[in-house]
């Protein structure tokens, strides 16, 4: 397992959602409109957020899930999940931007007065920004001691991150709910074995 899941090969894994989420949108633009639903753009937007969320939950179940079932190539591939979630946290904006907001940057503030999610979505991304350029190992010698407390804004990062989704989903939350669940409990989970150690 070691073998076949080493960084190199992990980074194919972690563009198997944006392959799908390529096909959705070859599907809409040439074959079928609908593909996409009744409004493309903001799905689009949309799903890219939702599969940063995946990541971010999937960084955020390496230390517990390696603890139970004893796999140590979890833990090397952590980074390059907290990189995956970026990346796909950066599409989800640059979808917003280029789609949504159609690159006018005159209509922003009226968008942030209307929308002050964006403000809390966005803030979550320059964490994530923050960790993914500091997951390597320069920035790890560099900071020493630190860069684990520098990566501790995760936690700050996965909540904001579900505020953000609070806001959007206006109406139907059984979505956000089941994800602040999961990362609830995978946060105290982290606070009792640190509370413990």
């Amino acid at each position: 397992m070691d073998k076949l899941l080493l960084s190199r090969w992990f980074w194919w894994v972690l563009l198997l959602p944006l392959a799908l989420a390529l096909v959705r949108v070859v599907d809409t633009v040439f074959y079928d409109p609908s593909a996409l639903g009744p409004d493309p753009a903001q799905a689009l937007v949309d799903l890219f957020g939702t599969i940063a969320l995946w990541f971010l939950c999937f960084v955020l179940l390496v230390t517990p899930l390696q603890a139970l079932i004893k796999a140590r190539w979890l833990l090397r591939q952590r980074r390059a999940l907290g990189v995956a979630c970026f990346c796909y946290a950066l599409l989800h904006w640059l979808s917003y931007a280029g789609l949504l907001l159609e690159w006018q940057w005159q209509n922003l503030g009226q968008d942030l007065l209307k929308r002050p999610y964006i403000i809390v979505g966005f803030s979550a991304g320059l964490m994530l920004l923050l960790l993914a350029v500091t997951s390597n190992n320069g920035s790890v010698r560099a900071l020493g001691r630190r860069w684990r407390v520098l990566h501790r804004l995760v936690y700050p990062a996965a909540l904001l991150v579900l505020i953000h989704m609070f806001w959007v989903a206006r109406s139907d939350y059984t979505e956000v709910v089941m994800y602040t669940v999961f990362v609830l409990l995978l946060l105290l989970q982290r606070w009792r074995n640190r509370a413990t150690s």
